[in-house]
């Protein structure tokens, strides 16, 4: 049987600021926006090339808005992952590495797949990671 994730809750206190950064800033698609009534409201996105959705919104979950942490987006070359998003306005940590000798500032003159990262937060201090694999390939 397969288990497929789908759809992951991001917890955010402005659905539209959140909508617009996530949209606008990451280039991630809207695939829904639904309310009922004042209190509930459900945006799901979907970041280019994926097939997992995020999901902001008002009666969704309980979190703490900014309290979602870590949560890897992948790519293939980190560097022009990094060049579109500071195109788009999004503030994002310079790259670094994990390999044989721990953290490293900048990049790995022979990165591997898994070991080179940048990080982000959304408006509500959300954290997300963005991890190269498959650069090589």
């Amino acid at each position: 049987m397969d288990w497929k994730l789908e759809l992951v809750i991001v917890p955010v206190t402005d659905v539209d600021r959140a909508k617009k950064f996530y949209t606008d800033q990451l280039g991630f698609a809207e695939d829904v926006d639904h309310r009922v009534g004042d209190s509930f409201r459900v945006v799901q996105l979907t970041p280019p090339g994926s097939a997992c959705s995020i999901s902001i919104g008002t009666g969704l979950s309980s979190a703490k808005p900014g309290s979602y942490q870590g949560t890897h987006l992948v790519v293939t070359d980190i560097e022009a992952a990094r060049a579109e998003l500071v195109e788009r306005g999004v503030e994002i940590s310079e790259p670094f590495h994990f390999g044989a000798q721990g953290k490293q500032p900048g990049l790995a003159p022979n990165r591997g797949d898994y070991e080179t990262f940048l990080s982000f937060e959304d408006p509500d201090g959300n954290s997300w990671t963005v991890q190269e694999v498959g650069h090589r390939s």
